[in-house]
């Protein structure tokens, strides 16, 4: 469905993206995230739910450019093609809204969003940091993304919250690019963050607690409910410039339960893309 309207809601010039990412090749242990692009989409624009947000914004289908999928190439060139594919986007000031996909594909888009954007921060929902120098012999894969970002200097600032899994060589990475951790056993409730500057979204939804998520290859109980998420994007005044959804992998989903949840997060994190538009 490719979108044609100039604007979100009346008032708003600003118009989102939705771009699929169908590729998990650098996934280390289940495959499947490459099949979530449709399903999220569908999942959308259901009619089961709708298209209003929490925050009071409500959507039409036509307020979203559907920029269809990356082409798939396979090897190390999608990269470059992921990479060509959101900097043509931004271009054309489309900011997207990324569907996953494994995690690898967050570098690639950051590095187009860092063409656009200087002093990048990036706020990331996550078990896990992702941070690895080098897992399994692959540098490109979903564990290490962020260790590629941050060694370019994509971004200024990395936060992560909801982690739950570091290790001795995670938390030296973290230290070694001054990586904001907030542990989810350190969390507290009304939490507040303050941001200096665009604010790029990375959510894996295994930051999720699988009671809520269970479509995903690598499940970590104890994590974030929708709730809690929700509610933080809705208290945010942050000036968000795009965002990327990953990790969900239909095979593993119990009735669409992770598939509306993607759909969801889309909803509100497009409302706080916009939301400055129209103070």
């Amino acid at each position: 469905m490719n979108a044609t309207a100039d604007t979100i809601i009346p008032g708003s010039s600003r118009r989102l993206a939705i771009a699929g990412i169908p590729w998990d090749e650098n996934s280390s242990f289940l495959h499947g995230a490459s099949e979530a692009p449709p399903l999220i989409r569908a999942a959308l624009f259901s009619e089961a739910s709708g298209l209003r947000s929490e925050s009071g914004i409500e959507f039409q289908a036509s307020d979203f450019f559907d920029a269809g999928d990356v082409p798939l190439r396979g090897g190390m060139a999608m990269l470059n093609e992921i990479e060509d594919f959101i900097g043509n986007l931004l271009a054309q000031n489309l900011p997207p809204i990324s569907l996953g996909g494994d995690h690898a594909v967050s570098y690639p888009i950051v590095k187009a969003f860092a063409r656009k954007y200087r002093d990048l921060t990036i706020f990331q929902i996550d078990a896990h940091a992702d941070l690895y120098e080098v897992y399994q012999g692959n540098r490109y894969s979903h564990a290490c993304p962020f260790a590629r970002i941050m060694e370019e200097g994509l971004a200024k600032r990395l936060l992560q919250i909801g982690i739950r899994t570091l290790n001795r060589a995670q938390r030296e990475q973290a230290n070694r690019f001054g990586v904001e951790i907030v542990e989810m056993k350190d969390w507290d409730e009304g939490r507040n963050f303050t941001f200096d500057g665009p604010v790029y979204f990375s959510i894996d939804l295994d930051g999720f607690d699988p009671a809520f998520a269970p479509g995903v290859s690598h499940p970590e109980p104890g994590g974030f409910s929708p709730r809690q998420i929700i509610d933080l994007l809705l208290a945010l005044k942050a000036d968000v410039v795009g965002a990327d959804i990953v990790e969900f992998n239909p095979r593993r989903d119990v009735a669409q339960l992770t598939a509306n949840l993607c759909a969801k997060l889309l909803k509100e994190i497009a409302a706080t893309m916009i939301r400055k538009d129209l103070a």
